[in-house]
């Protein structure tokens, strides 16, 4: 089976508080995004390893014991012996470390695949509540609809921001942010308004108001981040952010007001949605 992980935006990024629990309390709207990898599962009959894993595309670093597709088929394993050997293959598009949550929606296909495959029988919930225990924002990528987001991501309310009659441009940068260091940057606290009152606004008021907290100390960091922000919205983004934590941007146009120019870099991908 195929399966075809999109990934997300996100549509303001309110870090709310410090947990005990060293996690952070945040506010957004996770929005769904057509760019997509490509995840395939079929039965092995190879019985010397559980899973054979292969990739290509992007380059993926890292060890890949760590890769959220071979976590999520471990952990549905631990609970269903029965899952048999499988071989699986992840080609990859989405750029990783971007703020895009590819990663995520990669390891949250596998469980849904894994469980639409081998008849598991796990509702909804129960999906969601395994793929908490992948990553804070990988329950999203199992309703793949736009959700208010709390807590620590994972505490979802479908919201009906509909962005279908816009175009979304998606810029990344290659620039590498460390999430630790990001979060490390800032001080939490509440707004006085939330990101869920703003989004449901006319979007024509996001761009005074809806705001992503990493921006500030990462703009500082790397002005051309701040520079590729102010391009699209010299070139008519209605509105322009950084997703996540960085280091990807995006841009909301207007139907046929996409064609973006960034050629003061030459480094950067752009991908029109």
């Amino acid at each position: 089976m195929i399966a075809f992980p999109h990934c997300k935006i996100n549509l303001g990024l309110s870090i709310v508080a410090k947990r005990a629990d060293g996690y952070h309390e945040i506010e957004t709207v996770f929005y769904p995004v057509a760019l997509q990898d490509m995840v395939e599962i079929v039965h092995s009959h190879h019985t010397a390893t559980d899973i054979q894993f292969s990739h290509t595309g992007l380059a993926i670093p890292g060890d890949e014991s760590n890769n959220l597709c071979i976590k999520a088929y471990h952990l549905l394993k631990k609970d269903f012996p029965s899952i048999p050997a499988v071989k699986m293959h992840l080609h990859k598009h989405i750029p990783m470390g971007a703020g895009l949550g590819g990663g995520s929606s990669d390891g949250s296909a596998v469980l849904k695949l894994l469980n639409q495959q081998f008849n598991i029988g796990l509702s909804v919930a129960q999906l969601v509540a395994y793929a908490a225990q992948l990553g804070s924002d990988c329950p999203f990528f199992i309703h793949d609809n736009a959700c208010h987001a709390t807590g620590r991501g994972e505490i979802l309310t479908p919201t009906p921001c509909n962005l279908s009659d816009y175009t979304i441009v998606l810029v990344h940068p290659g620039i590498h942010i460390s999430t630790p260091w990001a979060f490390g940057q800032l001080t939490p606290g509440a707004k006085q308004k939330s990101v869920a009152t703003i989004v449901a606004q006319p979007i024509e008021t996001w761009k005074e108001e809806l705001i992503n907290d990493f921006e500030a100390p990462i703009f500082i960091a790397h002005p051309s981040l701040a520079e590729i922000k102010a391009q699209l919205y010299q070139q008519s983004a209605i509105y322009a952010s950084m997703s996540g934590s960085g280091s990807s941007l995006f841009g909301i146009f207007r139907k046929g007001n996409s064609a973006v120019d960034l050629s003061f870099d030459p480094t950067i991908r752009i991908d029109v949605i």
